[in-house]
């Protein structure tokens, strides 16, 4: 299975059309393309977005968004997950933890969750 992303707008415009470049499969869209919300919509929208569309999250927004969830979930709402970038990774290794989670994630598998990458170790983590 193969995950949908939503890129924040917040989001570095490097991470969509870099995920596109490295793995055509991908589905990723960015808050802002035709047929997403628009630039500018409140994150509670957004997360109603991603329910209906099947797609997941991918944000920097540590802060605020586990209060958006929380509040998402106890709407009885649901949400594919969010994977929330790590600002101490380079962009290349936060792409590859996107590529390699979408490409053996099961079905599911992150529903109504908040998860922080990296979610594997690389080499480099322990120098």
């Amino acid at each position: 299975m193969t995950l949908k992303y939503l890129m924040d707008e917040n989001v570095n415009p490097l991470y969509p059309s870099q995920l596109r470049r490295r793995d055509a499969e991908l589905v990723v869209r960015a808050v802002g393309e035709p047929k997403v919300p628009p630039r500018g919509t409140l994150d509670p929208e957004i997360l109603l977005w991603c329910e209906e569309y099947d797609f997941i999250l991918v944000t920097n927004n540590r802060k605020s968004m586990p209060v958006h969830l929380r509040d998402h979930l106890d709407g009885g709402r649901h949400v594919p997950g969010i994977f929330i970038l790590n600002p101490d990774l380079s962009i290349g290794r936060n792409l590859e933890e996107l590529i390699f989670i979408a490409k053996g994630s099961f079905e599911g598998e992150y529903q109504d969750q908040i998860v922080y990458l990296p979610l594997t170790k690389s080499r480099d983590d322990d120098v």
